[in-house]
């Protein structure tokens, strides 16, 4: 909980305040780096803006049916939870945990 660690970042006091774009995927800076954060089944991820496979920006791309978020360049999916490539290529996605409270949306931007 954000309470347990100074890595904790909030980034909106609601859910609603986010500015997902019709793709369901923002991107923000927080504590200096900049994130995506997605939106799938009511919950939130935030994980790199850049695809690690050719640096394709991920806020361009899409949410597929499975909740991978899909890479606009080459279609490379990423599982939003574990940052595991799912489409078989081997690469990973840097990703960190978020809360949803009622004081508050919060990323844990430790490494």
């Amino acid at each position: 909980m954000p309470e347990e660690s100074n890595n904790w970042v909030k980034i909106a006091e609601h859910i609603s305040e986010i500015d997902f774009g019709f793709n369901d995927i923002a991107e923000r800076e927080v504590g200096g780096k900049k994130i995506c954060l997605a939106r799938f089944n009511n919950m939130v991820f935030a994980f790199a803006a850049v695809c690690p496979h050719a640096g394709g920006l991920l806020a361009e791309g899409s949410i597929n049916a499975s909740g991978h978020i899909v890479c606009p360049v080459h279609s490379y999916k990423f599982n939003m939870r574990t940052g595991y490539n799912v489409s078989g290529e081997g690469y990973y996605l840097k990703h960190w945990p978020v809360v949803m409270r009622a004081d508050g949306v919060f990323v844990n931007i430790g490494e």
